[in-house]
């Protein structure tokens, strides 16, 4: 056998049907799509529609809440901040903020800004200027001789209700 030699099994591959080449290919004049009506004409999406009756997902009942109002953190460890440290990634005398932890690639997302978590070990001295920080990550940080500076980031639907008031402001 030559490389030149290999081909599927037969039957492997089976060619698309050609619609609408006349009544001897047997799906010719309508193509298998019946008669009239809305699936016989092009550009139709019925995706879920049950001719009028209330569509299942619509018949359904909804669970759950969905908080407008929460804030989208990047969460980061101070243990694989440790590690940057020890690997020279990260610049020890700067102050450690959203730009420098994206720039390194542990701060993915998080349009409102980063929150320190304090899983893992910790022992460099460094400063920080994060949106967020949990109580054991504050302590672990000024425990090794550093600081945690939190700002107050206003959150993309603060800035949306912000918006909102000031054209309500603008037409009166």
């Amino acid at each position: 056998m030559k490389l030149n030699e290999i081909r599927d099994n037969d039957g492997a591959r089976k060619g698309r049907m050609r619609v609408g080449r006349g009544i001897g290919s047997g799906k010719g004049k309508t193509a298998g799509r019946g008669q009239k009506g809305q699936t016989s004409r092009s550009g139709v999406s019925i995706n879920g529609f049950e001719g009028g009756q209330m569509p299942l997902h619509m018949r359904l009942p909804k669970r759950g809440f969905n908080n407008i109002f929460a804030r989208d953190c990047a969460e980061v460890n101070l243990g694989m901040i440790q590690k940057l440290v020890d690997a020279k990634k990260l610049d020890v005398s700067a102050v450690i903020d959203h730009e420098a932890l994206k720039a390194v690639g542990l701060a993915r997302g998080g349009k409102d800004g980063v929150r320190l978590l304090g899983k893992g070990e910790f022992s460099a001295k460094l400063s920080f200027k994060v949106a967020g920080v949990s109580k054991g990550a504050r302590e672990a940080v000024e425990a090794a001789g550093g600081s945690v500076e939190v700002i107050e980031l206003v959150s993309a639907a603060d800035k949306a209700k912000a918006k909102k008031n000031t054209v309500k402001l603008r037409k009166n």
